[in-house]
């Protein structure tokens, strides 16, 4: 049985890319084939190559022992050194007490051993080694001596199938190099969409992908252009909406707000600030909800920019209005930020705190891994741990716990500029009481993130 951390490793291991999947679903099954031929080729090899090695050794065997029998007896030594020298073939007399090792026993060996006895007599000896010479030992007999007759080892070890198995070997690896290649260009045009569909999923525009490859694809990819321009298209009507909304709106504020300002009777003092705090509510309002409406991507991004160093001019312009605040940045290295972005990302953390906090606002800042954190705490009534998922919805509030004023979008906001950065939020609960906000931004130049 697995245990769950190898089940885990296992699941970790298995290819996740389609070319990856695509080319080893080939090469395995490439693989099997290729090696269930080479079984094929030598079970279906073995019997043609046991029958040549076999006749091979029966003719010599029978020619040595006739042309034995027909000399004379005191030519027999001439004759013996003559196809020695000519045949690499060795004729010996037996001899007594020699040492001659056993032939080997599997299913080839067997073969061969009892086509020899059928063809030579069941008293035919075979061996590898007679007296620690090695060589294809098979005797003979003729009358009542008894010869050996040496042949080339290589007549029985000289397997050509393993040469054509490491032929075969460099094909398969040919071939899977081609299966490779051809997956790749099979799903290049899948790999430049997915990569489209996400940065359109980071909230970036991505560029029409080609609408290349096989029929299937190239209309998935059509497709895709056609849902990227209406998207666009939506896009471009909704920020023409917002600009229209914000002039429309803000123009006769701003002309209510000259008016109340020139009001000289002191009677109406108290109805004045009223309106007055009325007109900026609805102002910050209708700011928050361009603020969040706000295409991102369209916003550049600097390379080396100072968080601390925007953290720290956003404290003094507190400072100068007699809201106070705890620092704690430590050392960051510059950060590739849309510095607009981050700074409504600041200015809603503190004045979210500040709002809520009872004004004790704490912010730090410190390395983490390949990223840099942003601390802003305060000293309020918290959120309650099943509700912080909840309160990064836009137009989300905590009656009770954060009270009631605001739009309840800023963390909302945040949150957007947070994932465009491909960063993280967290709601925490502050021990001694109160909430930690927590964002983490990575410290380098992410593929998605567009310059």
């Amino acid at each position: 049985m697995l245990t769950k951390q190898q089940l885990a490793e296992s699941i970790r291991i298995r290819p996740k890319t389609l070319l990856v999947r695509s080319v080893f679903m080939i090469a395995a099954l490439m693989i099997v084939a290729h090696f269930s031929w080479i079984q094929i080729f030598r079970y279906s090899n073995r019997g043609p190559r046991i029958e040549q090695i076999t006749k091979h050794i029966i003719s010599t065997v029978n020619l040595t022992r006739t042309a034995l029998i027909n000399a004379k007896p005191n030519k027999r030594f001439d004759f013996l050194t003559s196809i020695a020298q000519q045949e690499n073939v060795q004729v010996y007399l037996s001899q007594p007490n020699e040492q001659v090792d056993a032939f080997p026993s599997d299913e080839f060996y067997d073969l061969i051993e009892t086509e020899l006895r059928i063809a030579l007599g069941e008293d035919t000896q075979i061996s590898l080694a007679r007296n620690n010479v090695e060589g294809l030992w098979v005797s003979f007999s003729i009358d009542h001596d008894r010869y050996w007759i040496m042949l080339p080892i290589d007549e029985i070890k000289n397997d050509q199938t393993q040469r054509w198995i490491g032929w075969s070997l460099l094909v398969l690896f040919i071939s899977v190099i081609g299966a490779f290649a051809i997956a790749f260009r099979i799903n290049r045009p899948l790999r430049e969409l997915t990569q489209a569909v996400a940065q359109m999923a980071k909230g970036d525009m991505p560029a029409p992908v080609k609408e290349v490859g096989s029929e299937e694809i190239r209309t998935l990819a059509r497709a895709f252009n056609q849902m990227a321009r209406g998207r666009k298209q939506i896009e471009d009507e909704r920020s023409l909406l917002l600009a229209g909304v914000s002039h429309d709106l803000r123009s006769p504020l701003a002309r209510i707000r000259l008016g109340m300002e020139m009001l000289v009777d002191k009677n109406d003092a108290l109805l004045k600030e009223g309106i007055i705090q009325d007109i900026d509510e609805i102002d910050t309002t209708i700011s928050q909800f361009l603020d969040y409406a706000r295409d991102l991507s369209s916003e550049p991004l600097s390379e080396h920019t100072s968080l601390n160093a925007m953290i720290r001019k956003t404290a003094e312009r507190y400072q100068t209005i007699g809201m106070k605040m705890k620092l704690e940045l430590n050392d960051l290295p510059p950060m590739p930020l849309r510095v607009l972005s981050i700074q409504r990302l600041i200015n809603n953390l503190i004045d979210n705190a500040f709002r809520h906090g009872g004004g004790q606002v704490e912010i730090f800042t410190y390395p983490h891994e390949d990223s840099v954190r942003l601390e802003v705490c305060d000293r309020g009534v918290g959120i309650p741990k099943d509700q912080t998922e909840r309160m990064l919805e836009p137009f989300t509030r905590m009656d009770q716990a954060r009270g009631t004023s605001g739009t309840g979008l800023g963390l909302a906001i945040v949150q957007r500029i947070v994932k465009q950065h491909n960063g993280t939020i967290e709601l925490l609960t502050r021990q001694g009481g109160g909430m930690r906000v927590c964002v983490q931004l990575p410290s380098k130049a992410h593929s998605s993130l567009r310059v």
